[in-house]
């Protein structure tokens, strides 16, 4: 029997669709099918139409959140792309067309991932010629920030490597805010100003506590005292921010239920004024919507970019309920407090009654802000732990990204380079895809909204470890139950032995393949890479101690000269993430600061040096790019003599650069500096 979980792994079939588009460093760009959008009603295609314009509308906020020059070298780089007419088969030439689509890519100049700055690979001499032959300055004749004329104070940001050397910083003993380029905090401010400045405006014993901070920069008035400049209409990002809400109140009339009208009109509110508390109904209102088809998430959302994960990134997606797949999602959150019940962690810290817990496959229609073009595969919403468990959490699993992504990987290699032998290799063939999609939906739907804080515990006590201790504590619940006999009595499996993919493919990631994503030498940075080796190291090292001498549950085996994972006791492998995941839940629930940073420092963080580069050198042979992001499919409004719309189309043939370039001009909704 073909079973609802398994839709994901029935479509890998190949189809007519192009889903891989070029490439350039270590970025494979894809495109996404956004099946289904024919069918939806006109109203329905309507309000997409308006929402899509409020998600790209946002685009610029991000490139400023992630460095206070971004727009400036932005719209810099674009003019020498658009008006050199120099010899463009040059090595400079061609390294500044790999390096322009990177920074298009990261919404910025350092890495999306591992937040280093980008080498340009062309010379600051080449730039400085090519400006000057395009008689280049900057709009309006800007000062720089730094006191100097145009665009000079840009170049030691681009060229010099002591300058602004990381997005997010997160070296344990360094001041995390000084040593960190996201634009979160003014220059000069320290991590010990942000922390008492925001301990002092916390409200003690708040059952109901604001995400302080969430929605600001921090910066100094005129006698050097800390203030926060609010992102809101008549606010920071002002321009960008009542773009948007002209779009959404556009998108008002077409709204799928009566409970969406009030998201949206909460959300406008909230836009304007910039309150948080009108923040937290907004998320209450949406987090109950569970009727509309149409869906959206439009704000600052995760804070994954500060170093001290408090304030947010702006971010949306646009999408619409994939019916049939969300069956095996609805299984899992009608039976929510089963799993919170049964699972290995201390009594102390399960929820006594599961509220609100929902979940859903959805098509995006569009990505926007952080969500493109790399974007998460799952969400999880809302942060607010006190929102969580009074009233819920809403989960998504994005299964037209995870086809792409599916349909992309196909003749890679990775699998023939990197699985131990032939058996496994069938078994992550046959159920590979479907038991992702499945660990991703535990980990959205379920593990995200499980467990609770002890009673005075500080919801931001873990600092700069929050993310990765949250990331781990999702997977770790999603790892645990994906062997479950639930997944069986649900339907969710088609056998005891389907878990067998995903802990395969998850010990080879946190161990060994995801390492391909850093350069010789480095370290590990990005939360949700430091969370898979944080869990897999850790396993090994349990399992290593506990074989005393024989066969240990996982390890690193030599074959022929390589290193690969073999897994010996499937079974053995889910005590430990058991075992791990009741440690990281009461880390949690207590506030275990100490610890946290224990564990990630740790595991987390360092690599073999002699395994990393063989790692290397083998991916090196592949056709595989360690990235992906995807190109937005074109949405057009057809409309008649009246101006109304009749018609929505979708548009798959825009190029990557062609989306960038129309982005900037068609969505230019901020000023270049926003100090």
């Amino acid at each position: 029997m073909l079973l609802t979980g398994f839709t994901t792994a029935q479509a890998q079939t190949p189809d007519s669709f192009n889903y891989c588009d070029e490439k350039f460093a270590d970025i494979q760009m894809l495109r996404y099918k956004v099946d289904g959008f024919e069918d939806l009603s006109l109203k329905e295609k309507t309000f997409i139409y308006y929402l899509q314009e409020a998600a790209l509308a946002g685009r610029d906020i991000l490139f400023d959140q992630n460095g206070r020059y971004n727009l400036r070298i932005r719209q810099m780089l674009e003019a020498v792309y658009t008006e050199y007419q120099g010899d463009k088969k040059s090595a400079d030439y061609k390294a500044f067309d790999t390096y322009l689509r990177r920074v298009w890519f990261s919404s910025g100049i350092h890495h999306h991932y591992g937040s280093e700055k980008f080498e340009p690979g062309f010379s600051e001499g080449w730039l400085r010629s090519a400006l000057a032959s395009i008689n280049y300055t900057e709009p309006e004749c800007i000062k720089g920030q730094d006191g100097k004329a145009s665009w000079e104070e840009l170049m030691p940001v681009i060229f010099d490597a002591n300058v602004m050397t990381m997005r997010v910083n997160q070296k344990d003993g360094e001041d995390l805010i000084l040593t960190s380029a996201s634009n979160y905090y003014a220059p000069g401010i320290t991590q010990k100003e942000v922390e008492e400045f925001y301990a002092n405006r916390k409200a003690n014993n708040d059952p109901t506590p604001i995400m302080t901070g969430m929605n600001s920069r921090l910066q100094r008035d005129e006698f050097g005292r800390l203030t926060e400049r609010v992102w809101r209409v008549g606010g920071m990002y002002s321009g960008a921010l009542e773009r948007i809400v002209k779009n959404l109140e556009k998108a008002l009339p077409y709204a799928c239920t009566e409970k969406q009208v009030v998201v949206l009109k909460r959300l406008i509110e909230y836009y304007r004024t910039g309150d948080l508390r009108t923040f937290d109904n907004y998320t209450i209102h949406w987090l109950q919507d569970t009727e509309s088809r149409v869906d959206f998430v439009n704000g600052f959302t995760e804070s994954y970019g500060d170093p001290l994960g408090m304030k947010a990134s702006w971010e949306s997606i646009v999408n619409f309920k994939d019916i049939e797949a969300t069956k095996r999602t609805e299984r899992m959150s009608a039976n929510a407090q089963w799993f919170e019940d049964n699972a290995p962690i201390d009594a102390r810290f399960k929820k006594p009654e599961c509220k609100g817990v929902t979940a859903k496959v959805i098509t995006a229609a569009i990505l926007g802000g952080d969500l493109y073009p790399s974007t998460a595969i799952g969400i999880n919403l809302p942060n607010s732990d006190w929102v969580r468990r009074e009233y819920g959490s809403k989960s998504v699993t994005i299964g037209n990204l995870t086809h792409a992504y599916a349909m992309a990987s196909q003749g890679s290699g990775m699998s023939e380079e990197f699985v131990v032998d032939k058996a496994t290799r069938e078994i992550l063939s046959i159920y590979g895809p479907a038991l992702d999609d499945l660990h991703t939906d535990l980990h959205e739907c379920l593990g995200h909204g499980s467990g609770r804080l002890l009673p005075g515990t500080d919801t931001e006590a873990l600092k700069a470890y929050s993310s990765v201790i949250e990331e781990t504590r999702a997977d770790l619940f999603g790892l645990y139950y994906v062997a479950d006999a639930k997944m069986l009595e649900l339907e969710l499996v088609p056998n005891a032995e389907a878990y067998q993919a995903q802990y395969y493919t998850y010990m080879m990631n946190g161990l060994m393949t995801q390492l391909v994503r850093i350069k010789e030498g480095g370290t590990i940075e990005e939360a949700h890479m430091r969370n898979r080796a944080l869990i897999a190291r850790w396993v090994l090292e349990q399992a290593t101690k506990d074989a005393k001498g024989g066969k240990p549950a996982v390890e690193l085996a030599k074959v022929k000269g390589k290193t690969y994972v073999r897994v010996n006791d499937y079974k053995a492998l889910r005590n430990y993430f058991g075992k791990l995941l009741a440690e990281i839940q009461r880390i949690k629930s207590e506030g275990d600061f100490e610890a946290a940073r224990k564990l990630v420092e740790t595991y987390a963080i360092n690599i073999d040096a002699k395994l990393h580069k063989e790692i290397l050198k083998r991916y090196a042979k592949l056709s595989a790019s360690p990235y992906k992001g995807f190109i937005n499919p074109v949405y057009k409004a057809v409309r008649d003599a009246n101006g109304n719309i009749t018609d929505v189309t979708l548009d798959y043939t825009e190029g990557y650069a062609e989306q960038m370039l129309r982005y900037s001009k068609e969505y230019n909704t901020l000023p270049l500096v926003n100090e």
